[in-house]
């Protein structure tokens, strides 16, 4: 999720881009948020339209990246809590054998005792702080049966592993209770941010929210041309590699007659290797593409909430996960790991299932459909839907990767 100054009001079509009829108040707020680079404050003090369109749009990509930083971060602390809880299982289990150790040497105490040998020696040993510096002395070792010996090794060897595992589950903690902090810290940071643009928005009249919607309507009308425009270059540079492939074709074909034709001990080259790759090179990238994306359209409609990764609500990296993960590719969870987790292409190379990044920050992220068009999870208040990939402006597009 970042800031997406671009959203529609309720039951409207531009071009293509559609709105779900449940949209709130608060995406018809949000989108008002446009303004001129003339607007001039306002006689009583109050901010100007421009100032605050500008702060709830800053507001709303610091709330994307914070977004971004407390998934990593949630992610971070699953992990370290299943390692802690293995290390504290595992120190028990290894505690237990320990005492089990323990018991041994006291019934080999005990039995001394009886028979009045090598009590001092004994009890000694399993009073000491470290064991095992006292068995070095070989003071106790060449009183002990081969029995006795072996239960003094296990009972050396279980007490260094426990206390080596204690050590990791402590510090293994410490990482925990750091990772918990950091997405506590994210939490507060994207609450806050949310807040403070609802109350700009809040304070913004009916009048001023009018003025804006117009203004917004006709953003996205320029949005939807330069998706068609995208889409137009698009089609045409198809149109120039499949120009070209029947060239070569044509080429490698005439080749082969040439090359029959002549006495079979030519040595010109063999037709079947020009045309032998007839399924083109992405033909599986585009059918695992079409299962994410009818994973991506079945969400259409459903409410942005910020963390979550489905069934009922997504963020921007979490639907882009959830839809690619419906095709058995395995994503990572933010979009600071999801933009290394595949073949970066130019816009002009697009293909429906790419992964479409925004900002410097890498804040946003949509799932391109085709056409200059992608399926997004844009911000709170908004729903799952189709957009123009240039909602938020042509320079807001940072890249596009290929996952799979």
């Amino acid at each position: 999720m970042a800031s997406h100054r671009k959203s529609r009001p309720t039951g409207t079509r531009v071009a293509g881009i559609r709105t779900p009829a449940l949209a709130t108040a608060a995406i018809t707020s949000v989108a008002l948020l446009s303004q001129t680079a003339t607007a001039a404050p306002s006689d009583d003090g109050r901010p100007s339209l421009e100032e605050v369109e500008k702060k709830v749009d800053d507001l709303y990509r610091q709330a994307g990246s914070a977004t971004e930083k407390y998934n990593a971060a949630k992610e971070k602390t699953s992990k370290q809590r299943k390692r802690v809880d293995t290390l504290l299982d595992d120190v028990a289990k290894r505690t237990q054998r320990l005492n089990e150790a323990r018991e041994e040497l006291g019934s080999f105490a005990a039995a001394q005792y009886r028979t009045g040998s090598a009590i001092p020696e004994t009890a000694t040993f399993l009073l000491a702080d470290s064991p095992q510096d006292y068995v070095d002395r070989d003071h106790l070792l060449g009183r002990l049966t081969d029995r006795q010996k072996d239960a003094v090794d296990d009972y050396v060897t279980q007490q260094s592993e426990t206390m080596q595992k204690r050590r990791e589950a402590t510090e293994s903690l410490a990482t925990l209770t750091e990772s918990q902090n950091d997405l506590q810290t994210a939490k507060a940071t994207v609450q806050r941010k949310l807040s403070t643009a609802r109350e700009l928005l809040s304070e913004l009249t009916a009048e001023e929210k009018a003025r804006l919607a117009a203004i917004e309507r006709k953003k996205q009308e320029e949005a939807a041309r330069k998706a068609a425009e995208l889409a137009r270059e698009q089609a045409e540079e198809r149109e120039r590699q499949e120009r070209a492939a029947q060239r070569e074709s044509g080429t490698a074909s005439g080749s082969s007659g040439s090359s029959a034709s002549g006495s079979s001990g030519s040595s010109g080259s063999s037709g079947g290797t020009g045309t032998s790759d007839a399924t083109p090179p992405d033909a599986s990238y585009g059918t695992k593409a079409e299962k994410a994306l009818a994973f991506a359209r079945a969400q259409i409609g459903k409410p942005y909430v910020w963390g979550a990764a489905g069934p009922g609500s997504y963020d921007c990296s979490g639907l882009t996960q959830a839809a690619w993960k419906a095709a058995d590719v395995t994503l990572p969870r933010t979009t600071y790991d999801q933009v290394n987790a595949g073949t970066t292409v130019p816009v002009s190379q697009a293909q429906p299932g790419d992964l479409v990044f925004f900002y410097d920050n890498l804040g946003h992220v949509g799932l391109y459909i085709g056409n200059g068009m992608m399926i997004h999870a844009p911000k709170p208040g908004a729903y799952v839907r189709e957009e123009s990939i240039f909602y938020d402006g042509e320079s807001s597009v940072h890249s596009v990767v290929r996952p799979a």
